[in-house]
């Protein structure tokens, strides 16, 4: 039987009170004219007709009563304000649901796959969220045929869950250097040093996202205080939050004087969009966010990445298999394209021990 992948994406509609509908193709097309400049190569990039694509601004800004792109001769296209809220906001729905409907999917993949009697071998990995991490199951699938279900939870979460069993691998981030006491013992609650083995992957760059330019100036964390500065935080159980609140102990910085400390969102992206459509003026998060979202980012720490599994998971040969997609050109070719991230001997194993202490 052929190997199926099940694919949930985010879809909004604009609707007025007589029930008129925006063609969904716009904010497509808005975000291509916000990276290219150009009508031209956006009309290129969602593989529609210039003449189609002008008239589809057209209507759409009478819809509004407004423009919603600027052309002028010799400097091309720019979205006027309203057509930069509209990219935000679809933007932000993609980064704040898009990890939950992939839960999602992973669970339908995996019934509809075994009613199809795929007899891929399959990993279940439960991990942190990342740029890195997403481009696993793809990777593993094409380069290992091995099916890597992949389901995202914070940090700790993964952890937990990887130990009571209910996931073969879980991905997980330590900050490079930073593991204290406190730290390690919160890990030693899931990682047992004869029980478990821990993967290496990747390092990569942690940080605050500013607005392009950063007007508030903010280049520390004690800025964070601040009264004119608005934060959005991660979630708790999230291994950016556990960075996060280590760095702030070491500056002595009480949380409870940072405004919107308490406010949180669910990924680096929800976080990076929260902060581009102007609801917050800053935020943590890893520089490929920042970079995505064409705000600027002031890095603070390095981090790595790593799995994690029991010591007869790393035995079976889809394990294996996977390793050895880890330790390919095409896995290093996938993270060469990411800002802030690098290699970090992928696929080779540690133990808990040396992990630690990384």
């Amino acid at each position: 039987m052929p190997n199926m992948r099940i694919q949930i994406e985010p879809a909004w509609r604009f609707r007025n009170a007589e029930g008129r509908e925006i063609d969904p193709l716009l904010f497509r097309l808005l975000a291509a004219v916000q990276r290219s400049g150009k009508l031209t190569e956006a009309a290129r990039e969602v593989d529609f007709s210039y003449r189609h694509c002008w008239n589809l601004i057209r209507t759409w800004s009478a819809f509004f009563g407004t423009p919603l792109v600027e052309l002028s001769q010799g400097k091309g296209a720019e979205l006027t304000p309203l057509g930069e809220k509209l990219t935000w906001a679809a933007q932000r729905i993609q980064a704040r649901l898009t990890p939950q409907l992939e839960n999602l999917s992973v669970e339908i993949d995996r019934e509809i796959n075994a009613a199809l009697m795929d007899m891929h071998p399959v990993l279940r990995l439960h991990a942190s969220h990342g740029y890195a991490i997403a481009a696993l199951p793809d990777l593993v699938e094409r380069e290992a045929s091995v099916r890597l279900e992949l389901q995202y939870l914070g940090s700790i979460d993964a952890l937990a869950s990887m130990s009571r069993g209910s996931c073969d691998l879980c991905g997980f981030h330590l900050p490079s250097g930073r593991v204290s006491p406190e730290l390690a013992a919160r890990l030693g609650r899931y990682l047992k040093p004869r029980a478990h083995r821990v993967i290496r992957l990747v390092t990569r760059t942690q940080g605050l996202f500013v607005a392009a330019g950063n007007p508030l100036g903010i280049g520390s964390l004690q800025d964070l205080a601040r009264p004119d500065v608005r934060f959005i935080n991660r979630q708790a159980s999230s291994g950016t939050r556990v960075l996060l609140d280590v760095l702030l102990a070491e500056e002595g910085i009480d949380p409870d004087n940072i405004g919107g400390y308490e406010t949180v969102e669910f990924t680096h992206a929800a976080v990076a969009a929260h902060i581009a459509s102007g609801m917050a003026d800053t935020g943590f998060g890893v520089a490929a966010a920042a970079s995505q979202f064409r705000l600027d980012f002031v890095p603070f720490a390095q981090e790595h990445y790593f799995l994690a599994c029991r010591v007869e998971t790393l035995e079976l040969p889809s394990t294996q298999r996977m390793l050895d997609a880890l330790r390919s050109p095409e896995f290093a070719n996938a993270v060469s394209g990411l800002p802030g991230y690098a290699l970090n001997s992928p696929g080779e194993v540690m133990t808990v021990v040396d992990a630690l202490r990384a």
